[in-house]
């Protein structure tokens, strides 16, 4: 196991490495097992493989399976969140309690429900990831918004510098070199990185999530 992988389970700490996967895009069906988050630039792609040079520094290599799902991200604002949308966001908790977002994707509508729930997640130190159903909106007060979940509810405040961002069905004419990432891969006991779900930027964006 390389250091970055290393690196990455200690910092899951008490939080499982299944459960950060399961916080992220996947569909509850994904095959259980060892799973991280990878956040990176395409170097390399053929049928078979990706590389991947990764935030932290690392050049991995992910294997793609026929199941591996690909879906596109593209630029969204705040005007493309109504109530009722399926949204998923990272954030982190305030001190009232509320969250404050690192990040918005927005579903399209075959994609509600994926990921529904309210959990921890590795895109910051204490962050979470909810996803759920638009409840209210308020762009004229501090731009925030209600998710509501199967069992829960939380507020969260949108900066006006986060990202928001489309999560849009997608293939593998997608995974092209210099093309941003983030892929959630299972690792066997050999190491060997399989990719079970890949987010890849579309027209330059890079995936916030």
């Amino acid at each position: 196991m390389n250091a970055m992988f290393r690196h990455l389970i200690r910092s899951a700490s008490a939080i499982t490495l299944v459960t950060l996967f399961s916080a992220g895009l996947a569909q509850a069906d994904d095959a259980p097992g060892l799973r991280i988050g990878v956040r990176g630039e395409i170097t390399g792609v053929n049928a078979d493989t990706l590389k991947v040079h990764t935030k932290t520094g690392e050049n991995v290599v992910i294997t793609l399976t026929k199941d591996t799902k690909v879906r596109a991200v593209t630029l969204a604002n705040i005007e493309d969140i109504k109530p009722g949308s399926y949204i998923g966001s990272a954030a982190i908790p305030q001190d009232d309690g509320t969250l404050k977002a690192l990040e918005v994707h927005v579903f399209p509508p075959e994609l509600a429900g994926s990921g529904d729930g309210h959990r921890p997640f590795d895109l910051a130190k204490g962050s979470s990831m909810t996803n759920g159903s638009v409840g209210d909106l308020v762009v004229s007060n501090g731009r925030t918004l209600t998710v509501n979940y199967k069992g829960g509810q939380q507020k969260i405040l949108v900066p006006e510098d986060v990202p928001i961002v489309n999560l849009m069905p997608g293939d593998r004419t997608l995974l092209k070199v210099g093309v941003k990432i983030v892929t959630f891969v299972t690792q066997s006991a050999d190491g060997t990185l399989t990719a079970q779900s890949i987010s890849a930027g579309k027209d330059g964006v890079t995936p916030p999530m």
